[in-house]
């Protein structure tokens, strides 16, 4: 009976670990998809309007679910949903950029 509850709790154990592992992997996929994705993104604001490194990854990751949303809502094929994800994103780097803009003091 001890030898089949250990099995028991082992194979729980498994089957736990690869649940959080593919979830681990899952998120470092989302954030190198929302990194690419951003600094696509990026390439189509203006040079003096660029935010920094890190507001370029995160509108990358919203981007990419946002225009993923989007993109489902509207049925449109896998390139075209990349394409809304990169426009998407696009619009968030040029809102951080108007925010940082306007957060920071005029002389």
């Amino acid at each position: 009976m001890a030898i089949v509850v250990l099995l028991l709790a082992v194979l729980a154990l498994i089957i736990i670990g690869s649940w959080a592992l593919g979830l681990v992997l899952s998120l470092l996929w989302w954030v190198i998809v929302g990194a690419i994705i951003g600094v696509l993104g990026r390439m189509l604001i203006p040079d003096d309007r660029r935010p920094g490194l890190m507001a370029t990854v995160l509108s990358g990751i919203a981007g990419s679910l946002l225009g993923g949303v989007i993109a489902n809502a509207l049925d449109v094929g896998r390139i075209l949903e990349f394409g809304i994800a990169v426009l998407v994103a696009a619009g968030l780097i040029l809102a951080f950029a108007s925010d940082r803009r306007s957060a920071t003091p005029s002389t």
